[in-house]
């Protein structure tokens, strides 16, 4: 993969079958770690498709944000922290051919954080879990 592809969030990455969403959210294999404001809900699935790596999704709830602007704001904060350090999750997961890590971003505050603090706490869940996913 070159430098600049690296840094890219693609088509591929983002979480968006809903046979995944529902074995990450409903199978028994998913785990959850929380980092206040975020909680994030992973999974590592056996995948039948074509889809490997690590895929991700980010949900903002409606009863923590009303309006259209801030939820979509909040979204953009934590897809570009992930973004920025995906890099040593899929490193790890590419050790693991033929399975999908999917994680799942969800936000759990009625407040607006700095990116800075977003990232921050974006950063240490993704360190959380390369470590997590280092010892299965």
């Amino acid at each position: 993969m070159s430098a600049t592809g690296a840094l890219t969030l693609k088509k591929e990455e983002r979480l968006c079958s809903l046979k995944l969403i529902d074995r990450l959210f409903k199978g028994s294999g998913s785990r959850s770690m929380s980092a206040f404001p975020l909680r994030m809900v992973y999974a590592v699935i056996d995948s039948d498709s074509t889809a490997e790596g690590v895929q991700m999704l980010v949900s903002v709830p409606k009863r923590h944000f009303k309006r259209a602007v801030k939820r979509n704001r909040v979204k953009r904060q934590v897809r570009e922290a992930y973004r920025k350090h995906k890099h040593t999750l899929l490193t790890l997961a590419a050790g693991t051919p033929g399975r999908v890590v999917a994680i799942a971003f969800i936000w759990q505050c009625d407040e607006l954080y700095p990116s800075e603090e977003v990232e921050a706490k974006v950063e240490g869940l993704i360190a959380r879990l390369c470590e997590k996913l280092g010892t299965e």
